[in-house]
């Protein structure tokens, strides 16, 4: 597996946090928790020959 961390601003805390994509996936949507204030993240990403072609990370209405 080609895996990368991707560094980008937590969408409640505004931290700058990371998580670890699977590039060999070539388009993704999952929910992972912020590794500073908890919170679940949505985060979509794409990928093109090993590289992150767009990101996205969004707050999930509670």
């Amino acid at each position: 597996m080609f895996e990368t961390e991707y560094f980008f601003t937590c969408p409640y805390c505004w931290e700058n946090i990371s998580f670890i994509l699977d590039l060999t996936v070539s388009s993704q949507t999952y929910i992972e928790d912020c590794e500073v204030c908890c919170n679940p993240i949505e985060v979509t990403y794409s990928c093109l020959d090993g590289e992150v072609v767009a990101f996205d990370a969004q707050e999930i209405g509670q």
